[in-house]
């Protein structure tokens, strides 16, 4: 996939997002999350706020999809969830307003084990559909 041009490998994710199980899609999403989390804090370490901007920018955006499209009514922790969602999304403006590191960080810190429960649920629900 490196050699594809910018188009390719821009229609190629759009066909991996568009035939995901919503399981994949949020695995997807917290996987970027953590990744823009990641980029924002070397950017920030490094002193580039503008490339910090821009990953955290984007990590607030995947919160705060994440958080539009959870169904409180699905499960007894969606209110928990919702909360924590909030919480986070406050946290990255401010991280990112302040261009505070140790702030990113620790939102990171939250993120990464939610990501690896959502991944160990969907590898346990394809599990029992095989």
């Amino acid at each position: 996939m490196t050699n594809l041009s910018p188009a390719m490998r821009e229609r190629y994710l759009a066909d991996v997002a568009a035939t995901a199980s919503p399981a994949k899609l949020l695995l997807m999403l917290f996987d970027r999350l953590v990744m823009d989390l990641v980029r924002g804090e070397e950017a920030l370490a490094a002193g580039n706020r503008s490339g910090a901007n821009t990953h955290l920018l984007h990590a607030q955006d995947i919160v705060t999809e994440l958080h539009v499209s959870l169904n409180l009514d699905a499960w007894d922790g969606a209110a928990g969830l919702a909360a924590l969602y909030t919480f986070v999304e406050t946290e990255l403006v401010n991280a990112n307003v302040r261009g505070d590191v140790t702030k990113v960080s620790a939102i990171r810190g939250l993120m990464e084990p939610l990501r690896d429960t959502w991944r160990e649920a969907a590898m346990a629900a394809a599990a029992a559909e095989g």
